[in-house]
């Protein structure tokens, strides 16, 4: 097999490690907002206690992106794909540890409430679309299509006006419910961590408008 064969071969591997972590992520994430739903302990553990497949598939990824780097010093877009490649596996690792935060929030929310503690948020609906938004974010990457990973940026305008009403919506039950001001706090940190992971798929997009146009875009910072 020659050297460029040996080469594109080895990128194909690669893209399929990728996606497969992407897979590993979606079914991570799916569970963790589930148990928004469900408040149930034993799943929220499991999601806790499975971290380290997604850990060690982040590591395989960078370990193949930097032997691919030594071996064969691509240029061009061969160079993009990879630098790519090493910028998503990142996000996706960190998607993978803000399902598991939400798990832990859970699991505190669980231990502190008291007898008439009521859950006063719906996070059906933000959930739904971070999770639409990962996994846009990845279908952009299999198709390389920058027009659909700018689809994202306006999905994350709505994630971020669902975390502002989320924080109005604590606030205002500390007011009248100071008792359960430890929970209510955790239920806003559900919120943040939703509104994070849309974030990391915002930084996914960025990321493969570079790999297909070359440009280098950055989203302004959310001031929240």
């Amino acid at each position: 097999m020659s050297r460029h064969m040996h080469f594109h071969r080895e990128i194909d591997q690669l893209k399929k490690m990728i996606l497969d972590l992407g897979v590993l992520v979606e079914d991570r994430l799916r569970r963790a907002c589930t148990i928004l739903e469900t408040k149930n302990e034993v799943e929220a553990q499991a999601i806790m206690n499975s971290d380290w497949e997604i850990d060690d598939t982040e590591i395989r990824v960078e370990e193949e992106c930097l032997k691919i780097l030594a071996l064969h010093q691509p240029v061009a877009r061969d160079l993009r794909l990879i630098v790519s490649i090493i910028k998503i596996n990142s996000e996706l690792e960190r998607i993978a540890d803000i399902a598991v935060n939400i798990a832990k929030r859970i699991l505190t929310i669980n231990k502190c409430k008291t007898a008439d503690f009521v859950f006063v948020l719906d996070y059906q609906h933000m959930a739904a679309k971070v999770l639409e938004m990962v996994k846009t974010s990845l279908d952009s990457l299999v198709t390389e299509d920058a027009g659909l990973a700018r689809k994202i940026f306006l999905m994350d305008d709505e994630v971020n006006r669902m975390r502002d009403a989320a924080y109005r919506t604590v606030i205002e039950e500390i007011g009248l419910r100071g008792n359960n001001a430890a929970c209510l706090i955790n239920i806003y940190l559900i919120a943040r961590h939703l509104e994070r992971i849309g974030d990391r798929a915002m930084n996914i997009a960025e990321e493969v408008i570079y790999l297909v146009e070359g440009e280098i875009v950055r989203s302004s910072e959310d001031p929240h």
